[in-house]
């Protein structure tokens, strides 16, 4: 017999995953699917033998929503960050600085007379990010050149950054998370953004400094091949998405995977491309559990962790034993 769809009841105020499952029951378009992520969310976080790769453009970073991949770094089940320059600029900016609340309607050329840096609906001072990039990377720098560091990998730069910003300073930072947590973040385009522009800079004159992304590349063939099993929670798409679902498919494919995107598949991106088209290219295992939940990063995600954690408790608790600290 097919499932009937059932009505979402909030009259008695349902917590994130209760009102998640009533989704999944409801049947209806978004909702369903989104219900979908969660379950397969909640199964990768619980499964311990599975190395769990996250991947993320920069944007989400400026935005709030790196509260919540914070929040997932200190559950200690990420094996490993891949993401974009843009992610250590706006990291290490807002350890700083504040960015503001705008509007997507702004008078851009008026943002711009008045110094202001508009990413979508988020507005930045300019000294509140170039500037403060600058400052900080060329001190840590300087003191890395002086300890005797010639050759940098990103996941060592990533924990240099977050071991500078101290505990009190990193204590809502992405960086000082992964130094903490020893979790390796990998940059593969390192060049391509504040940080990286600052990296050059400082190689002007100090030319025995070297960018070690070979060294990175073993890593990551480390962490896949090491792996019992292997899952990703890549949100967009871009580098990120890619470098882990390339690395993943010289094992024969991820054994999980969750997609989150705004992006149609129809004009062939990468940002748009589905689960199952990567089944075709040996990324994802044919066996493998994968969804695509389609909508935007910050506005489903946040929903998404908060079910899974909550799931995550509230199974551990029925087990008879408490669930581990973050």
């Amino acid at each position: 017999m097919p499932r009937k769809v059932e009505d979402i009841r909030l009259s008695d105020g349902p917590g994130l995953d209760a009102l998640v499952r009533r989704m999944e029951a409801a049947g209806g378009f978004s909702g369903k699917e989104l219900a979908d992520g969660v379950a397969l969310l909640s199964d990768m976080l619980a499964d311990r033998s599975m190395t769990l790769f996250l991947s993320f453009p920069a944007d989400l970073v400026a935005t709030g929503t790196r509260g919540v991949l914070l929040e997932l770094l200190r559950t200690g089940r990420i094996g490993a960050v891949i993401t974009t320059c843009g992610t250590l600029d706006h990291d290490l900016a807002r350890a700083y600085r504040p960015y503001y609340h705008g509007a997507w309607e702004l008078d851009d050329a008026k943002l711009h007379r008045r110094g202001l840096y508009r990413l979508g609906n988020i507005v930045i001072p300019h000294a509140n990010y170039g500037r403060i990039v600058e400052v900080r990377m060329q001190a840590l720098l300087a003191r890395l050149w002086r300890a005797g560091v010639r050759a940098l990998s990103t996941r060592e730069l990533v924990w240099a950054i977050g071991e500078s910003m101290g505990p009190e300073r990193g204590r809502d930072s992405l960086c000082r998370a992964a130094y903490e947590r020893r979790i390796p973040v990998f940059v593969p385009g390192i060049t391509d953004g504040a940080v990286g522009s600052q990296l050059w800079l400082f190689w002007q004159s100090h030319k025995g400094l070297s960018l070690d992304l070979f060294d990175d590349e073993q890593r990551i063939s480390d962490l896949v091949f090491g792996a019992t099993r292997s899952g990703a929670i890549m949100l967009g798409g871009g580098i990120s998405k890619h470098h882990t679902i390339w690395w993943n498919q010289f094992r024969d494919g991820l054994d999980a995977a969750l997609y989150l995107t705004s992006a149609v598949e129809w004009d062939g991106s990468l940002s748009g491309a589905r689960t199952r088209e990567a089944i075709s290219w040996g990324k994802v295992k044919p066996s493998a559990r994968h969804t695509t939940v389609p909508g935007d990063v910050t506005a489903l995600f946040p929903l998404m962790v908060g079910a899974a954690l909550e799931r995550g408790r509230s199974g551990a608790e029925r087990r008879g034993r408490r669930p581990r600290s973050p």
